[in-house]
């Protein structure tokens, strides 16, 4: 009998748009992994090298239209496997990920929830460690792990709850909600992630305008709205 490593029950959904400087490291991570049956890259329309990148690297391609929301869906339902885990192209599963989730795979009732993984930033400063701390708060006490955390899902649930909707941004929070506390457990392994956009943002300045947006999309502001101010 195969142990669960061995059954390649996992697809691996990542969305891109103009991703080639991030995507070999994130596929790299994933080469050779026993658990994953398929890597699925939905591109939202790169002009760049994505598509071929992915393609090199043996996953496979579909063009979405733009947007996170509309390319993990497009991704979500061209998947086979009976476990779904979604990330970010510019987010890397580190060292013992696939032993993390292969145990949280095989955990009891672990179709029954979603896992997300621990947050680490690509930058050696303390303003990336105190974003880490900042992410961690935010996932301990609101439930709200966001998507360049990546999401582990078995496809009945994804289905159950209704999966990615169709929205230009907060595709990730809308999805969480929907899951609940209950349902969203800790993954014991990180991904590093690109600070590329802190590191252009502004490490305080990045972090508030992401805070306001989440706040506006509580108030009932459109996400199509929201995605003007986050850019």
């Amino acid at each position: 009998m195969r142990t669960t490593q061995e059954q390649n029950i996992l697809s691996v959904v990542i969305p891109t748009l103009d991703a080639e400087a991030e995507l070999p490291a994130t596929l790299a991570a994933l080469a050779g992994a026993r658990l994953v049956g398929e890597i699925i890259v939905a591109d939202g329309g790169s002009s760049d090298d994505s598509r071929a990148i992915a393609a090199a690297a043996g996953a496979r391609t579909l063009v979405a239209p733009k947007g996170r929301g509309p390319q993990l869906l497009e991704g979500a339902a061209a998947a086979r496997g009976e476990w779904l885990l979604f990330l970010h192209a510019d987010c890397r599963p580190e060292a013992g990920w696939e032993r993390a989730v292969a145990a949280f795979i095989a955990a009891p009732g672990a179709v029954g929830r979603a896992g997300y993984f621990g947050y680490a930033a690509e930058d050696a400063s303390p303003a990336a460690r105190r974003l880490e701390r900042l992410v961690a708060w935010r996932c301990r006490a609101l439930a709200l792990p966001y998507g360049d955390q990546g999401l582990l899902i078995a496809r009945p649930l994804y289905d159950a709850v209704g999966g990615f909707a169709a929205l230009p941004l907060m595709e990730d929070v809308d999805l969480v909600r929907r899951l609940g506390r209950r349902r969203l457990q800790p993954i014991a392994a990180t991904v590093c992630a690109s600070a590329r956009r802190y590191q252009a943002g502004g490490w305080v300045r990045r972090p508030l305008r992401n805070l306001l947006c989440l706040s506006l999309y509580f108030a009932g502001l459109p996400p199509r709205h929201i995605a003007r101010l986050y850019g």
